[in-house]
């Protein structure tokens, strides 16, 4: 068992988002083989952030009662679970099912970074969170790659990949990281912090916060375009472009290379030099002209110029936002302003993929590219307004 809990919480967090990203490009070509229209899978998204959003605080309560390490067990077994059900499909009910599990076990993320609060001092906080941060930029730039090359072969062998991988990840989990329990933590984040779904008024009392409110829509309005992007994007793709599988994942780690200057140093020089504001205007203002440019795209290169665009811009606003976000609030609410934003974002993925596959169904492709560059624009308008 390591000293350091960052590697082994580097190594589970790389290995879930890679399962992860590998399966999200072949989702809609996976369940348009079962009969799914358009809009149906735009709903199989959705059903999983559903579920999480749901669960999520409820794992939350559970890992501050019996500890973080048993709970990201119990949550990697169900991403294994859904990930087994899902190879096995034969039919579109088991994919929906599938999808279910995970999202109903899907605290793989939370209970990590819940996890580092529980073992590093406020002061090296945001360093350690870095870890998570590198994880995730790697995973999601090789993850749809993978996915494209092994879908050469057929559909289901990515979703055994993602077996294989979420599989190793339980063993990461088991026999590497420390059994911190939350009561010896210099910084847990503790029952009475975290926000509940069914508590609405926790909510209301923050977004009502004149510091707050700006930062919250600007978050909203980002996660909303994101998640518009990400749902349509392998349909819009595949009804522009003509592209399976196998060519939306390419185009993913195509994207998702460009970006690892920012996922470096990059982001850090920008905001040392232009402060995080300016950064995340700049995000918006690149992410909203690119996701409206996406309807003029008749190519690979006009896609991945555009798309990147987006995925970049994006890239300069979530970690800014979360920033003043936090900085708004006290020691004692991060935890709380944490379960606001991730409740934001499951949100978003809720409503965000009918909307987004649904209008590619209806053939208004561009209706979508302009939707998802359209909630960054609004973002920017927040933005200015508020640093005015």
């Amino acid at each position: 068992m390591t000293k350091n809990p960052l590697l082994p919480i580097f190594l589970i967090v790389f290995v879930d988002i890679l399962g992860l990203t590998m399966i999200i490009p072949l989702l809609p070509f996976y369940a348009q083989s079962m009969g799914a229209s358009d809009f149906v899978v735009g709903l199989l998204f959705s059903s999983y952030a559903l579920c999480q959003l749901v669960a999520g605080p409820i794992l939350g309560k559970l890992s501050d009662r019996y500890g973080r390490k048993p709970l990201l067990i119990l949550s990697q077994m169900g991403t294994l679970a859904g990930f087994i059900v899902l190879a096995l499909s034969h039919r579109l009910w088991l994919v929906f099912l599938s999808r279910i599990i995970d999202g109903a076990t899907a605290g793989n993320l939370s209970l990590a970074q819940a996890y580092i609060a529980d073992v590093t001092t406020p002061e090296k906080r945001a360093q350690s969170f870095g870890v998570i941060g590198i994880a995730f930029g790697v995973g999601f730039t090789i993850g749809p790659g993978i996915s494209g090359v092994l879908a050469k072969w057929g559909y289901v062998y990515p979703i055994l990949a993602a077996c294989a991988l979420s599989f190793s990840s339980i063993l990461c989990t088991t026999f590497l990281l420390p059994g911190k329990t939350p009561s010896d933590s210099p910084g847990a984040v503790t029952p009475s912090e975290r926000v509940s779904i069914f508590h609405p008024g926790q909510y209301v009392a923050y977004l009502r916060r004149p510091g707050l409110a700006s930062l919250f829509l600007q978050f909203t309005c980002f996660v909303f375009s994101f998640s518009t992007f990400f749902a349509g994007f392998a349909l819009f793709t595949q009804a522009r472009l003509r592209y399976g599988p196998s060519q939306v994942g390419f185009v993913l780690l195509t994207i998702g290379v460009l970006a690892v200057p920012l996922q470096g140093k990059g982001l850090g020089w920008m905001v040392d030099k232009f402060g995080e504001a300016r950064v995340a205007q700049a995000g918006f203002l690149a992410s909203g002209i690119s996701g409206v440019a996406i309807s003029l795209v008749r190519n690979t290169a006009g896609m991945v110029v555009t798309a990147g665009g987006l995925s970049l811009g994006s890239g300069m606003v979530r970690a800014p936002v979360t920033s003043l976000i936090t900085r708004k609030a006290g020691k004692h609410e991060q935890g709380v302003i944490l379960g606001i934003t991730q409740s934001l974002q499951s949100v978003a993925q809720i409503l965000s993929p009918p909307i987004a596959t649904g209008l590619i169904g209806l053939g208004l492709s561009n209706a979508w590219a302009f939707v998802a560059g359209g909630f960054m624009l609004c973002g920017l308008a927040f933005a200015l307004r508020a640093h005015d």
